[in-house]
C-alpha cells in the first residue's frame, strides 16, 4: 500500500534546517530543536481524499485495516510495508452517566484504550517502528512511564527488532510492566523519574546509535494525529467545539494541532475545533506555563497517581504551544481526587480507563463549571489507556482508601448462604 503524495522531508520547528525522510537523526542535528514532518502537496482534492480514508475495509488483514494507515496519504505517504497488528478504529462512544457527572450533554468519549496494547502509543509507534525499519536501524529504546514501552515492545516485536526500555523503578503499573516483559524488551528499571528515564534514552541514542522512539521522534507523531482524523471522520468531518486530552509529555497536544492544522488545510473540516490540554496538579509545568501566557518554561517534580502523565518536563514543549496558540485552546490542572472521581464514573458506565485517560472528562467538568464550555458544545474527550491498565490504583480506590470515596465500590465478603445473597441485593436496592 502507497500513498498518493510526492515526498516527504522533516524540518526544525526551531531553526528551519531540513534533513531528508531517511535521515536517522531524532533531533535538528544544527541546533538540537524537535523536528517535524512535511509533505509535498497533493492534487487530490478534500472529497477525493475523503473517499480514499473510507476505501480501508475494516474487514482486510494487516495494514489495510488499519485506521492509522488508512490516512497514509497524509502520514507517511512512501512507506511500503508498514508494521501493523492493525491498529486504530476505536469507538467513539455516548455514555449518558460521564455525560451528567461532566455537567456537558454534548460529550462523547474517543476510547483509545481499545487499541491492541491497550492504549493511544500504538498509533504512534506503528509508524515509528515503521521508520526504524526503514532506515534499517539496529535497535530501538525508549523512555516510559509504560505506556510507551509496553507498545514499543510489541511493535518490534513483530518487526524482529531488539527493544530496550527505560522505566523508573517502582513507578510503572504492574499491567504495563508485565506487558514490556511479556512482548520480550529488554526493560531498564531506572532508579530515578521519567525525566531521568528519557535524558539517559537520548544519551544513549546519541552514543550507541539506538533509534529513539519517543514522542520527541516526529514520526510518532504522525500516527497519533490519527486519533484527531479519525474522529473527525466518525464525525462526518464536523468539527466538534472542543477536543479535550490528558498531558503529560505533551505529544498528543502536538499531534493533535498538527492534525488540526493540515486538516483545514487540506480542506477536511471548515473550522479547528479547540483544544483542552489537561494535566494532573502534581504535574502541571504546562498548566503553570499557560497562565503566564507561555512566558516561562515551567518544570517540576511530577506526584499523581496518574502515572501516565507523570512527567515534570514535557518535551513536546514548543509543539503544544502552537497548539494551544493556534487552536485558542486552554490548558489546566485536575487533583488527583478528581481525576479518580471521573475514572470511577467512567468505569461504571461500563466504559473504563486508566487513571490519566479520566484526566480529559476531570477537565471537561471543570470548564463547564467555569463556563468555558457552554452549553450545548460538542466536546470530544479522549481516554488514552484500558482500564486494566493500572490495576493496583483501581483496586485500592475501591477496597482499601479510608475514608472510602463517594464512589467507591467495596467488595462484600459473605458466608456461603442465600440469605446472605439476597440481603446484598436488598441493600443495593436502597
Amino acid at each position: 500500500m502507497t500513498g498518493v503524495l510526492r515526498r516527504t522531508w522533516q524540518r526544525c520547528a526551531d531553526c528551519g534546517h531540513e534533513i531528508g525522510e531517511l535521515a536517522r537523526e531524532t533531533r535538528c542535528p544544527e541546533c538540537h530543536g524537535l523536528l517535524e514532518i512535511l509533505h509535498a502537496g497533493t492534487a487530490l482534492s478534500a472529497e477525493q481524499l475523503k473517499q480514499r480514508f473510507l476505501a480501508h475495509p475494516v474487514t482486510a488483514h494487516g495494514a489495510v485495516a488499519s485506521g492509522v494507515w488508512r490516512f497514509q496519504d497524509i502520514v507517511l505517504p512512501t512507506a511500503t510495508s508498514p508494521v501493523s497488528w492493525p491498529e486504530g478504529n476505536t469507538p467513539l462512544l455516548d455514555r449518558a452517566a460521564v455525560q451528567q457527572w461532566a455537567g456537558c450533554p454534548g460529550l462523547l468519549l474517543k476510547h483509545e484504550g481499545m487499541n491492541p496494547t491497550g492504549s493511544f502509543k500504538d498509533r504512534g509507534m506503528t509508524v515509528g517502528v515503521t521508520q526504524a525499519q526503514r532506515i534499517g536501524a539496529s535497535a530501538v529504546a525508549c523512555a516510559s512511564t509504560g505506556n510507551t514501552s509496553a507498545s514499543l515492545a510489541a511493535y518490534a516485536a513483530q518487526a524482529g527488532l531488539p527493544a530496550l526500555v527505560f522505566v523508573p523503578s517502582g513507578g510503572i503499573a504492574l499491567g504495563k510492566l508485565a506487558q514490556s516483559l511479556a512482548y520480550g524488551a529488554r526493560t531498564l528499571l531506572v532508579r530515578g523519574d521519567f525525566d531521568d528515564c528519557l535524558r539517559l534514552v537520548e544519551a544513549a541514542h546519541r552514543e550507541l546509535g539506538v533509534y529513539l522512539l519517543n514522542s520527541i521522534n516526529p514520526f510518532r507523531l504522525e500516527g497519533q494525529k490519527t486519533i484527531v482524523l479519525e474522529l473527525l471522520l466518525q464525525l462526518a468531518w464536523h468539527s466538534p467545539d472542543w477536543i479535550a486530552v490528558p498531558a503529560g509529555n505533551l505529544g498528543n497536544t502536538a499531534a493533535f494541532g498538527k492534525a488540526l492544522r493540515e486538516a483545514k488545510e487540506l480542506g477536511l473540516i471548515a473550522r479547528v475545533p479547540r483544544i483542552a490540554s489537561v494535566q494532573a496538579s502534581g504535574a502541571a509545568p504546562f498548566a503553570a506555563a499557560f497562565a503566564e501566557d507561555f512566558a516561562v518554561r515551567h518544570r517540576v517534580r511530577a506526584e499523581t497517581v496518574a502515572t501516565a502523565i507523570k512527567i515534570g518536563d514535557p518535551a513536546s514543549w514548543d509543539r503544544a504551544v502552537r497548539t494551544i496558540r493556534e487552536t485558542d485552546g486552554v490548558v489546566l490542572a485536575v487533583s488527583d481526587a478528581e481525576i479518580l472521581e471521573a475514572k470511577a464514573v467512567i468505569d461504571a458506565s461500563g466504559v473504563g480507563c486508566e487513571p490519566a485517560s479520566a484526566a480529559s472528562v476531570a477537565g471537561v467538568r471543570q470548564l463547564v463549571r467555569q463556563g468555558t464550555i457552554r452549553p450545548g458544545e460538542r466536546v470530544v474527550a479522549v481516554l488514552t489507556g484500558h482500564v486494566l491498565k493500572d490495576p493496583g490504583i483501581l483496586l485500592r480506590y475501591h477496597q482499601e482508601m479510608e475514608p472510602a470515596p463517594a464512589k467507591a465500590n467495596r467488595p462484600v465478603e459473605i458466608e456461603s448462604h442465600l440469605r446472605d445473597v439476597e440481603r446484598v441485593l436488598k441493600e443495593r436496592k436502597r
